[in-house]
């Protein structure tokens, strides 16, 4: 990890946190459209359904659900996978420039099924694949038995994992829809939108977008959340415009000269955000959201919780069951932070459920 010289600023942790928060809209609720946000934001963690309403409903003043399925309905919005080989809800514009620029990371994950696809012609593969899903949407089992009648000796799930890398398949609606249900079903995204991908673009533009979105930031905390390696060179493209700071490790971080960057006293709101988000996964050192006494809590196994920020950091878990919102705390609140907390949860209730009766509990801490 490169290290400043001892003239650059220090920025602790908590200063990190709340220059981080700003951005990513969560000191306060912003203005901006569902569609803005979403670009802002350089697209919102979509593993499931539902995160990116919650995401969006911890972030935006006024946002309803309606408001991003009716995006998602006009193909303003995809769902898609890019970074970190994960689905993410992103605007067009960006599903048709940033999957262009990670597609070095899903050629890199290619080569982990180099031995389900022994004598697949994978330039083959794409063509056919391509042509299976702009004919009609297809499952990833259909597409997994339809190549499979052309390589029958290769493993059906990697060649179906193939055809992802290789092709930018997008969801079709009514997936992603809220209050709507629907399998996964894939087509291209240059079908879905009716015009073509961009280039593969330099990086440059879009390291400013993940300093505005995430900085301050280090190239390694930006290889981290788009998957890429080799970003040093950007970087250094980019400094004559750029900021430099440390940490309190000494690492050097990158910033827009005119990104907020607030008080490390300035009061954080507490949020509930929904499993995966970005703000947990886009840095190599998460420190400056979650404590080391909490890394590894919001998870158990294969499975992510929901998470409680407290001041500005992981402070513990939630979930929503038939008739309540449970909380649970990873340490003691005060009487005042339970009540921002209940407040906070009525809030969120009143967004993505209003009319629908839930109480809000405090349940047990989620063991180590």
């Amino acid at each position: 990890m490169t290290k400043t010289t001892t003239s650059a600023p220090v920025l602790g942790i908590r200063a990190l946190n709340r220059a981080t928060l700003d951005r990513q809209l969560l000191l306060r609720r912003s203005g901006l459209s569902a569609k803005a946000a979403v670009g802002h934001l350089l697209g919102l963690q979509a593993q499931n359904v539902k995160p990116p309403d919650h995401a969006l409903a911890a972030r935006l003043d006024g946002f309803t659900p309606e408001a991003l399925s009716r995006l998602m309905a006009a193909r303003e919005v995809v769902r898609i996978v890019t970074m970190r080989s994960t689905i993410h809800t992103h605007t067009a514009e960006d599903c048709l420039t940033l999957r262009p620029l990670v597609q070095p990371a899903r050629d890199r994950e290619l080569t982990n099924f180099r031995k389900g696809l022994d004598g697949v012609d994978l330039d083959r593969l794409a063509v056919l694949a391509r042509e299976l899903v702009e004919a009609e949407p297809r499952t990833m089992k259909q597409l997994r038995e339809a190549l499979l009648a052309e390589w029958p000796d290769a493993d059906p799930q990697s060649l179906a994992i193939a055809a992802r890398c290789k092709l930018p398949l997008v969801q079709v609606t009514p997936r992603g829809l809220w209050g709507s249900s629907g399998q996964v079903a894939l087509t291209t995204a240059e079908h879905w939108l009716g015009r073509p991908a961009e280039p593969v673009p330099a990086p440059d533009a879009t390291v400013l977008r993940y300093l505005a979105a995430f900085g301050p930031a280090s190239v390694k905390d930006m290889q981290t959340w788009a998957g890429l390696t080799r970003l040093r060179e950007a970087f250094e493209r980019l400094r004559p415009q750029l900021l430099t700071f440390r940490d309190e490790n000494g690492v050097e971080l990158f910033d827009l000269p005119d990104a907020p960057r607030p008080a490390e006293d300035t009061p954080a709101p507490p949020r509930l955000l929904p499993e995966f988000d970005n703000l947990l996964l886009s840095h190599a050192d998460r420190t400056r959201v979650v404590p080391k006494e909490y890394w590894g809590r919001s998870w158990q196994g294969n499975q992510a919780y929901c998470t409680l920020l407290v001041d500005g950091f992981l402070a513990g878990v939630w979930r929503l069951t038939a008739d309540a919102l449970v909380v649970e705390p990873f340490g003691r609140l005060t009487r005042a932070q339970r009540e921002d907390v209940t407040a906070e949860g009525e809030r969120m209730l009143g967004t993505l459920h209003p009319g629908t009766p839930y109480d809000i509990r405090f349940g047990t801490v989620v063991g180590k």
